[in-house]
């Protein structure tokens, strides 16, 4: 019986391979050919592991996570069953005779030739990508991963060189290959051998000047004795001292001129001598520093003089010249770090062309610089921008509710007053479908219009002397002065309101903004419409919360300073990025030294409040199809007036497509505050508000077929009150308990990317809800859904444009 057993099993297990292969597409395999269905790396840490992997010339393909399943080579055949060149070329030919008929004798010059033959060439140039790359369903897969010997060779040897550029030596790498049902599994065993150590450097430097200049600069170097030689690091220490050199005057110095010579003989014990070489220009062991002659700044390039020349100015050193003077020449000289009789420097034309582009004048700006002659001259050439621009904006408005039509329009005037002021005048109408505030059952149509002027200044609005000005011109200074005017129209409410502000904002460096706003004043009228929701507000009232003031007219004062730091570009798709923003609200600062009151006969409330905010983001490519991010949201409101509330707006608010994607928009918390109704069973009527945000998602985005991806995430958080509130028990921060308060929900997304647009769909699943009573809160917990609460309720479904994060 044993062995009966025994064989039964072996059985089942060769036809679950049998079944397991064809699933994988071994039916597509020739004879003798086998199937790479895995292959790894031992013998080295993970970050050699990482440098390694990105070396492969052959690569499984890609399965179904935790499924052995390979659904793009299943693509990649049904449209390699489908491919035909010849009837893509026969194809092309029509495509060719289509339009010969159309344009048949028709004005070669004409605008419809022009336009056919246009149409054409995108027809032509799609068949032809099928032809080059495949039709579309080989494009969305991907071939069979043929097994291929030679392919293993090649990377070993590729995989040796690596070793050797990061200092070891001695690498030998081999591959082991294992064969089951015409599945191959390899592995690459790395023996790294001793790595080489950098004992010395010596540094070989004809030119004096240069040689003085590297030693000033020798603290920021890369390569620090002791550390493991690295090729990549030697890289990065060439294009450093490249930079020192192009920053200091030496227009003409190319970075051929830096070698490195690695001794690995002269010392023992895996220790290397690295020398550092920089070479003369053509026999002459000295290198020419160039000073800037003369700076000339055409400021309409693009436009030809009939029968005469521009008009020069000279402006502290630089010779504007024009068709038209419309611009002011002290602002434009002021973005120039470009100046005559200073030292050339790299930097200085990389920084002049991002100041004037960030102008928003010139379509394009192009500084070269001219040797001829004896003289060094700087040529700045741009080209004007339209003085007027409209666009418009008709789009599928998704924030927290379902899509809604919005429509947007836009007028921007150039140079108002001469200055380079820009006046842009924008209004908005939008209609979105969202849950109401008072019974999250119902969605309804919220309608919002908006008018906003604005005026940029490119400079400080502000007295400061000359030599503060230059001194402040690197940081791109910028003054708006903004107003607006916002109707917002729903079922329980209309809420309208006026803002007024004034911001100057600055660079620091390239990749952090600074904004300070010293005054922002806004008027706020509301008017309750629901009867339920009045009726809601009145009994918070009468129980000590005070949520009602905040519809009444309301003015609100306030100052704030944020600073964005925007490390590596973040979001982009080839290497970790980060987003860090931080910022501090002050809420009527001012009547901490006058009462408002006195100022107006009108009933208003007016707030005192202080508010921080942290948004951290992150962003890791772990490879070209697999991305890891993640984001931390800490936020607190502190009102300190009588009433002691917020103005609606500055409360935070938990759940939604961009938060807790688990909890309906507005719904989570505050802590473990649970809403019942009058029958005693959950209840998400009304949108809850809480001075405290905790907020963090963690996603892994993956790529499922051409421009669908997909995502697993993970959301955790929760907001709090700071102070008792009677109305809601539970609600407040405690720092005893408020980790058992977070609230944790996972869940999956697709996202569909058309590279102009990303519609996002997420499914979230509540796994821990404070809400419930305590010992219940797990989705694994036998009590997680009891009488006072749905089941149905543990599945919310999100829409959102963009990445939530």
């Amino acid at each position: 019986m044993g062995g009966f057993c025994i064989r039964l099993t072996r059985l089942f297990l060769i036809l679950s391979l049998f079944s397991l292969t064809g699933c994988l597409g071994t039916r597509f395999l020739k004879k003798d050919q086998k199937l790479l269905y895995k292959q790894k790396i031992d013998g080295v840490k993970r970050s050699e592991r990482l440098g390694l992997e990105g070396l492969y010339l052959q690569k499984p393909n890609r399965k179904f996570p935790l499924i052995p399943f390979t659904p793009y080579v299943w693509f990649y055949q049904v449209g390699l069953n489908a491919y035909d060149t010849v009837k893509y070329n026969e194809e092309k030919e029509e495509i060719r005779e289509k339009f010969a008929k159309r344009i048949k004798d028709k004005d070669p010059e004409s605008g419809y030739v022009q336009k056919q033959r246009l149409k054409r060439n995108r027809k032509l140039a799609k068949v032809d990508r099928t032809i080059k790359e495949g039709n579309l369903m080989m494009r969305w897969g991907e071939p069979l991963a043929v097994f291929d010997s030679s392919l293993v060779r090649q990377t070993t040897e590729q995989f040796e060189l690596y070793m050797n550029s990061i200092g070891f030596f001695q690498a030998d790498v081999s591959s082991n290959t294992k064969s089951l049902a015409k599945l191959v599994t390899l592995t690459y065993d790395v023996d790294k051998g001793p790595p080489y150590i950098i004992d010395s450097l010596e540094y070989n430097i004809e030119d004096d000047v240069i040689a003085s200049l590297i030693a000033e600069n020798s603290e920021e170097g890369l390569i620090e004795v002791g550390a493991n030689y690295n090729q990549a690091t030697i890289s990065a220490e060439r294009e450093r001292l490249y930079n020192v050199l192009v920053n200091n005057g030496y227009f003409d110095f190319s970075r051929q001129f830096i070698q490195f010579e690695v001794d690995t003989i002269s010392l023992s014990d895996n220790r290397v001598l690295l020398r550092t070489e920089i070479l003369g220009q053509n026999d002459d062991r000295e290198h020419k520093v160039f000073t800037t002659d003369q700076v000339n700044f055409i400021t309409d390039a693009n436009l030809q003089v009939a029968g005469g020349k521009r008009t020069v100015k000279e402006y502290n050193g630089i010779r504007f010249q024009f068709i038209e003077d419309k611009y002011n020449r002290r602002i434009l000289e002021s973005r120039l770090l470009i100046q005559k009789d200073s030292l050339f420097r790299r930097s200085n034309t990389l920084t002049t062309q991002r100041q004037l582009a960030n102008l928003d004048m010139f379509k394009f700006i192009n500084v070269n610089y001219d040797t001829t002659g004896g003289q060094f001259v700087a040529n700045i050439f741009t080209s004007p921008l339209e003085k007027y621009q409209t666009s418009g904006e008709v789009g599928v408005n998704v924030s927290q509710g379902l899509p809604g039509p919005f429509v947007n329009g836009l007028i921007k005037n150039r140079n108002v007053f001469g200055g380079l002021e820009i006046l842009e005048l924008t209004g908005r109408f939008g209609v979105e479908g969202v849950a109401s505030a008072s019974n999250e059952q119902d969605v309804y149509q919220s309608t919002e219009l908006g008018l906003n002027a604005s005026l940029l200044f490119p400079q400080f609005l502000f007295p400061l002397s000359k030599r503060l000005k230059r001194k402040v011109r690197n940081l791109e200074p910028k003054t708006n002065i903004n107003t607006g005017l916002t109707f917002t129209n729903r079922p329980e409410y209309n809420r309208n309101s006026f803002q007024g502000a004034i911001t100057y904002s600055w660079l620091n460096k390239r990749n952090k903004i600074y904004r300070f706003s010293p005054a922002e004043i806004t008027y706020i009228n509301s008017d309750i419409k629901s009867n339920t929701f009045q009726a809601f507000l009145d009994d918070l009232e009468s129980r000590g919360n005070l949520l009602k003031n905040t519809f009444r007219p309301s003015y609100v004062s306030a100052m704030s300073f944020s600073v964005i730091n925007n490390f590596n570009q973040y979001g982009n798709l080839a290497e970790v990025s980060s987003f860090l923003r931080y910022s501090i609200e002050s809420g009527g600062t001012t009547q901490n030294f006058f009462e408002p009151q006195e100022l107006t006969t009108e009933s208003l409330e007016f707030y005192k409040y202080l508010k921080f905010n942290v948004d951290y983001r992150f962003n890791d490519p772990i490879s070209s199809k697999v991305i890891f991010a993640y984001r931390v949201n800490l936020g607190l409101a502190y009102p300190y007036d009588d009433n002691k509330i917020l103005p609606y707006e500055k409360y935070f608010f938990a759940g939604g497509s961009n938060g807790i994607r688990a909890w309906r928009p507005r719904r989570l918390g505050p802590g473990s505050y649970t809403p019942l109704d009058e029958n005693g069973l959950y209840t998400d009527n009304f949108e809850q508000q809480g001075e405290i945000l905790i907020e963090s998602s963690i996603e892994l985005r993956h790529n499922i077929l051409g421009f669908i991806d997909g995502a697993i995430f993970m959301d955790l958080g929760n907001i709090w009150t700071l102070r008792n509130d009677p109305t809601r028990d539970g609600a407040q921060f405690e720092i005893n308990r408020f980790f058992r308060e977070i609230a944790i929900g996972t869940g999956y997304g697709l996202r569909l990317d058309f590279s102009f647009l990303l519609l996002r769909f997420d499914a979230g699943l509540k796994i821990f809800d404070p809400a419930r009573d305590s010992g219940n809160r797990f989705i694994w917990d036998p009590d997680f859904n009891s009488e006072k609460f749905q089941a149905s309720e543990n599945l919310v479904f999100n829409i959102g444009i963009g990445y939530p994060f």
